[in-house]
């Protein structure tokens, strides 16, 4: 459909209209036109006036400010009130937590010690001390697992091998509990795999379990093994073989058994051993404080600790032990003979004589 052209007269009005927007700076008014055929209005597009973007972006970011004022208000007020709240819960426990830290820092003595032995230190000072002291140097305090790590080859053989070590544990009988009897038997091999451990039971009333030393209880020895048939079981593992312990002539005398002298290796016996620790009779615990550098025999003994133990102490001087044996054998080691000395009357008879 083909439109009219607008009346003269009224385009001249509208061109005036328009330079009157310009002047003013508004924008020109939408003008109706009219058709002759449909009598309907058609409105014209008005131009528009190009707008500055910082204005644009301007007023579309206050239109937004306008909309979302009382939202985004509330939105942060409710966040900074969840900050506060949760600043007040936190003051207390970081308090707390300083307090507490100021207070172990105050409980920890500040104790320094040169080439001094934390086992010195735990007997005047007491355990505590003596953790400090070993926790600053590096050192580990001695405990079960590290002991055994010490006396017992890991993936080492389990069974007979021909050196053994064997250690008893014994419990007082009598008035007194002077008296003693077999408890225990433990048997290591050579690698310190408990070959054989048995508790017997007593053939008299126990008076004193020595539970302190021992580590036997009543109900370790009541059901316990026969000692005629552990006398029998030990003489069997021990033929022929090197049998090594601490004192072991206490062990086999009480189990009434024997074992020939040059097959035995008394750890309380080598000389070198005694000559280390300046003792003619040392203690296991000394030997292994100062040679292994492991700790035996704290508390409650254990005749299977023990025997690892010695069989250990044996292991570490074995080549050394072995050939100074079969030197003294050779008759390698035999003492100089002794030159006779003149008796002291017969010196002076010749002196007089003179």
């Amino acid at each position: 459909m083909a439109t009219l052209a607008a009346i003269p007269e009224k385009k001249n009005e509208d061109t005036k209209q328009a330079k009157d927007a310009d002047v003013e700076g508004k924008q020109l008014q939408k003008t109706p036109s009219v058709s002759k055929d449909s009598h309907k209005l058609h409105l014209k597009k008005p131009a528009r006036t190009a707008r500055p973007a910082s204005e644009t972006s301007g007023g579309v970011e206050n239109d937004g400010d306008q909309q979302n004022g009382n939202d985004s208000a509330g939105h942060k007020q409710f966040k900074a009130e969840k900050r506060k709240r949760k600043d007040e819960k936190e003051k207390p426990m970081n308090k707390k937590k300083k307090v507490e830290e100021v207070e172990k820092k105050k409980a920890e003595p500040d104790i320094w010690f040169d080439d001094v032995d934390p086992d010195d230190i735990e007997a005047a000072l007491g355990p505590e001390a003596a953790d400090i002291v070993r926790k600053r140097s590096g050192m580990l305090k001695s405990s079960a697992e590290v002991t055994e790590k010490v006396l017992v080859k890991e993936h080492g053989f389990e069974g007979l091998t021909r050196a053994v070590a064997m250690d008893c544990e014994m419990v007082g009988v009598g008035c007194d509990g002077e008296d003693s009897i077999l408890a225990r038997v433990s048997i290591v091999n050579h690698f310190g795999k408990c070959i054989y451990d048995k508790y017997i039971k007593p053939t008299e009333k126990v008076t004193d379990y020595r539970t302190a030393v021992s580590g036997i209880r009543p109900a370790d020895i009541e059901n316990g093994e026969a000692i005629k048939t552990v006398q029998k079981e030990v003489a069997q593992i021990l033929e022929g073989r090197i049998l090594v312990g601490h004192a072991i002539h206490n062990d086999l005398k009480i189990l009434l058994l024997d074992h020939p002298k040059k097959m035995i290796r008394d750890t309380q016996k080598y000389k070198p051993f005694r000559q280390r620790v300046k003792s003619a009779r040392p203690a296991l615990r000394v030997l292994c404080k100062e040679i292994l550098n492991v700790k035996v025999q704290q508390g409650e003994h254990s005749s299977v600790q023990d025997a690892q133990a010695t069989m250990r102490l044996y292991t570490l001087v074995k080549k050394q032990w072995e050939a100074e044996l079969k030197a003294a054998r050779a008759g390698q080691f035999q003492k100089s003979p002794r030159k006779p000395k003149t008796p002291k009357n017969q010196s002076k008879l010749i002196q007089i004589s003179r």
